[in-house]
């Protein structure tokens, strides 16, 4: 078992191309890459894993199907002794997962049990938690439910944007993956059983998920705000009637009562909104119909220091 040095690997994104190298640098043969075509309607500013195996001579495919029987077939034909998913966005079926003889793998985004499923960084910070990380465990039928081998934790700051939070989250798959590594190969690494009750699973989010209803607290808003930060799409408003994406937030008075009239203020040079459910933000970048705007602009644009928001815009 000391031996066992092959492996599949289905990769996407920053984690996919970090945790692909890590492989590499620890002499893991990978005879296939399997990973996605980029989608011309996404913005892509994450790294390319098919760039990554290009420049190390390896075998790349993109599927539209990873599970067709003829990539089934493939896999099963280079009998590796692991297969990994890296931030692979497909289900694999268990036809696939019973293929490498050491097991399957997957790095998912959080420190479970905790958000399971999708988009874990921007669920975390949505919900206000101070930390994530990245967990190496096991795959099975259901996703991200099977044993835990590795973690890493990172710290969520009360400004960090989603951004931010993944660059961190990328490198600590890259730590729990590194250190783990050696155990793998030899057979000794830790598997350690999730109790599912203490976590919960999410479902993907729709940039339509970013929209602003003014009528909860500053915190509540500002961690939405932070959460779809470009270059995600971005939370948004109407503001006088007028498309508006809020950008980047700080809650500078958390405990300012509630208010049935939310409004921003447009004074001292500062914008700030005062919010429904109580607390006050500072707005420090904004966007109206697709520009860049500051008081003076707004001022201008509405011919006041004071604009309703409104209790929810739905």
């Amino acid at each position: 078992m000391s031996n066992a040095r092959s492996a599949i690997v289905f990769a996407y994104h920053d984690v996919g191309a970090r945790c692909l190298r890590v492989l590499l640098a620890h002499g893991i043969e990978v005879p296939l890459v399997v990973t996605h075509d980029d989608d011309p309607r996404e913005n892509i500013w994450f790294e390319r894993v098919a760039d990554v195996a290009a420049s190390n001579g390896l075998t790349a495919i993109t599927p539209a199907d990873p599970n067709a029987p003829d990539v089934v077939t493939r896999i099963a034909g280079r009998t590796p002794d692991f297969l990994f998913s890296f931030y692979y966005r497909s289900m694999l079926d268990t036809d696939i997962l019973a293929l490498p003889s050491r097991g399957a793998l997957n790095m998912h985004g959080s420190l479970l049990p905790k958000y399971r499923g999708r988009a874990p960084v921007n669920w975390a910070i949505l919900h206000g938690e101070r930390h994530t990380g990245a967990t190496l465990h096991y795959m099975t039928a259901k996703p991200d439910a099977g044993d835990i081998v590795a973690q890493q934790a990172v710290p969520i700051l009360p400004d960090d944007t989603a951004l931010e939070v993944f660059r961190k989250v990328t490198v600590a798959a890259e730590i729990a993956l590194d250190a783990v590594l050696p155990a793998l190969i030899a057979g000794t690494a830790p598997r350690i059983p999730q109790d599912l009750a203490q976590g919960s699973y999410f479902s993907g989010r729709k940039p339509e998920d970013g929209r602003i209803d003014w009528s909860q607290s500053a915190q509540q808003i500002h961690n939405l705000v932070r959460a779809v930060a470009p270059p995600y799409p971005g939370a948004f408003t109407t503001i006088a009637g007028v498309s508006a994406r809020i950008l980047r937030t700080r809650v500078v008075d958390p405990t300012s009562p509630a208010t049935d009239a939310p409004t921003l203020e447009l004074r001292d040079g500062q914008i700030t909104a005062h919010c429904g459910g109580g607390g006050t933000l500072a707005i420090d970048a904004m966007e109206l119909d697709g520009d860049r705007v500051d008081p003076a602009t707004l001022s201008l644009r509405f011919g006041r220091t004071r604009i309703s928001l409104g209790r929810s815009e739905q």
